[in-house]
């Protein structure tokens, strides 16, 4: 029985190949590489082909193995299997095509390695997926494309891929680099380095994961200094270190949307509110779905008064979380900004908006003796005219202020003439008013005083000869 077993299979011509039984009862012609055969046996190390069947010729032999090392990704080692298949059988066309094959994935790694030192990660997902048309068996094919859907910001479908690896082989250091990139990305880097350091324990050479482990431990290390610093109130140092940490890897998108957005907070405490401005909208760049950044640069509009920019970006909130905050943050953006297109008589009388009765009184008395049409007599018709202006605004906007009533209206942004309220007034009737009319009215200024006395017709006289005001 020993004998005729042994003469019913005789052992291969090169030892070394023959690691998968064989069987005389089956097709030789039969496809034995499905993908999940190949990635199987290739997951154990053990890929390897008889090139001897009695049962088949050598042509066929080299053929299996092309196709085998193919699939893996190994398109030289192909191509020289091919090349063979060709020498015994110049008229092959299967080789020929087997040949075109290798040569495209040739082609296509050539293309991606240049495409990754381009940083074009897109293009380098493109040549990988038509390789893996041919070589659905490699993982290194599968590993580049995980990793460049990353890089990408696609992290659902780099987990995916990676996850697959790691399933048929939980110690594939490429796989758990790729899973710790993208929870590092996403962010999440406690847990990022936990896939780093199995990494480095499966392969002590990886040189991405060692570089992206270090990273990520200097990034959390630098925000948390950032984030107690603000915490302490220690607002430059909290700028400055938010600022290292957005030195330590550009490419962490979402980490660095944060940093900014943490920056911008800091610049506002600080009065820089045009560089928080800009801070924001880097953060926004980074991820459009930061609402936090949109509502820091919202409040930054508004403190500056560019109600229009605030409302944008009020309504993008609502528009994305329509909460009773959010809903009330976009009515008062609206109100400033109905309320900017007024003429501000704040700032025609030159007051804050918290401005008290005696401080309104102040400012008019200081602008309408500035304004007033008597005192610029001598200029030319052109100055004249603009200054006559400026007097009839200011007793515009002294009477608004100065009434309790329209001043409320005024300062809740209603339109005080569609509400029927009395805006008819005369500037000089305003002016003698305050002035105490006919009688008389002194001011000191610079230790000087100026008697302002009106005459019949209503011209003001200011007969003083010493003031060093500019009457």
């Amino acid at each position: 029985m020993k004998g005729s077993h042994a003469s019913s299979h005789p052992p291969p011509l090169d030892s070394k190949m023959a690691t998968v039984d064989y069987d005389s009862s089956a097709d030789p012609e039969m496809d034995l590489t499905s993908d999940e055969e190949l990635e199987s046996q290739h997951s154990f190390g053990c890929f390897k082909l008889y090139v001897t069947n009695p049962y088949r010729s050598v042509p066929q032999g080299h053929m299996r193995e092309g196709k085998c090392h193919l699939l893996l990704g190994n398109a030289m080692a192909a191509t020289r299997c091919f090349q063979k298949v060709q020498e015994l059988e110049p008229e092959s066309s299967q080789a020929q095509q087997e040949l075109k094959n290798a040569e495209s994935i040739l082609e296509f790694e050539r293309l991606a390695e240049i495409s990754f030192e381009k940083r074009d990660f897109r293009m380098v997902v493109f040549c990988m997926d038509r390789a893996l048309e041919s070589a659905s068996a490699c993982h290194r094919f599968k590993v580049l494309k995980a990793e460049c859907l990353a890089l990408l910001g696609r992290y659902p479908e780099a987990q995916s891929v990676a996850s697959d690896i790691l399933r048929m082989d939980s110690t594939n250091g490429d796989a758990l680099y790729v899973r710790g990139l993208c929870l590092y990305y996403e962010d999440c880097i406690d847990k990022a380095v936990q896939f780093f350091v199995q990494a480095l324990r499966m392969a002590p050479d990886h040189e991405k994961a060692r570089l992206a482990c270090r990273n990520a431990k200097a990034l959390k290390a630098k925000k948390e200094e950032g984030n107690k610093a603000f915490k302490e109130g220690s607002f430059e140092e909290a700028y400055d270190l938010y600022s290292e940490a957005l030195t330590i890897d550009p490419n962490n998108i979402k980490t660095n949307a944060k940093l900014y957005c943490n920056r911008a907070t800091v610049g506002s405490k600080l009065n820089k509110l045009e560089q928080a401005i800009e801070d924001c909208t880097k953060a926004i760049k980074l991820d459009e779905t930061y609402i936090k950044a949109y509502l820091r640069r919202a409040q930054c509009y508004m403190d500056t008064e560019q109600y229009e920019e605030a409302v944008r970006d009020y309504e993008k909130v609502y528009q994305t979380e329509k909460t009773k905050e959010h809903k009330n943050l976009l009515k008062n953006a609206q109100l400033e900004l109905k309320k900017s297109k007024r003429k501000d008589y704040y700032k025609v009388l030159g007051v804050d908006k918290n401005a008290t009765e005696d401080e309104i009184k102040k400012a008019y008395r200081k602008r309408a003796l500035m304004h007033h049409p008597d005192r610029h007599s001598g200029a030319s018709a052109e100055v004249q005219k603009e200054e006559e202006k400026k007097f009839k605004e200011v007793g515009e906007a002294f009477t608004v202020l100065s009434d309790p009533k329209k001043k409320s209206r005024y300062d809740s942004g209603h339109d005080l003439e569609d509400d029927d309220m009395n805006m008819d007034f005369d500037a000089n009737n305003i002016f003698k008013a305050f002035f105490g009319g006919p009688g008389g009215f002194s001011f000191e200024g610079n230790s000087c005083k100026a008697d302002l006395l009106f005459t019949s017709h209503n011209h003001l006289l200011i007969p003083c000869s010493d003031c060093t005001i500019n009457h």
